[in-house]
């Protein structure tokens, strides 16, 4: 069977492949999170600017308001899938011990779930309170 000329370099053919052959997808998540952080970051930086001089009351209103509490249930869920999937690329990188990279794995995992879901409910205790 004969292979088909190509024009492309062996590097361009399995950019960000690796040996698994699955890195594109996961390269291609890190950047859309990535991409999805930026408007969500400067809009809490907003938010968060927006409460300076504001007693709790107000602040506690503001931010349980919907289109607020929308922008930060994205931010957290975004942020914390972002920081799991980059967490996950250094474990691969650099845990080296093949019985111990699985529990590391899945103490990511568990870690990111627990944050995500603390800080959800925190974000809707404030909208349902």
């Amino acid at each position: 069977m004969t292979q088909k000329p190509t024009f492309r370099t062996p590097a361009a053919r399995v950019k960000y492949l690796g040996s698994s052959h699955s890195g594109a997808h996961h390269a291609w998540m890190m950047r859309l999170s990535t991409f999805a952080l930026l408007p969500l970051t400067c809009a809490f930086v907003l938010i968060v600017l927006s409460l300076t001089g504001r007693d709790f009351q107000s602040a506690r209103i503001f931010l349980g308001s919907p289109p607020v509490a929308i922008f930060m249930l994205l931010f957290v869920g975004v942020g914390v899938y972002h920081m799991t999937q980059g967490m996950q690329v250094i474990i691969e990188d650099y845990v080296h011990g093949e019985r111990i990279k699985p529990l590391v794995l899945t103490a990511n995992i568990l870690f990111g779930l627990l944050i995500g879901a603390a800080l959800i409910y925190a974000v809707m205790r404030l909208s349902f309170t």
